[in-house]
């Protein structure tokens, strides 16, 4: 089915935005070529701190 294609890896450390009433993570610009809209990817997120008092 698949081969052993060493597909590449990012490791990116990102603030989660907000866009409207949703969280979002924004994929770096330099990337925009490596990860075009409609590729999959496999996302691991790692909280590294909490935010405190969080104001809708």
């Amino acid at each position: 089915m698949y081969k052993n294609i060493k597909m590449p890896q990012y490791i990116i450390t990102k603030k989660v935005a907000k866009h409207g009433k949703q969280a979002i993570i924004v994929i770096p610009r330099i990337l925009e070529n490596e990860l075009k809209p409609g590729t999959v990817v496999k996302l691991t997120v790692d909280v590294i701190k909490e935010v405190e008092n969080v104001s809708s």
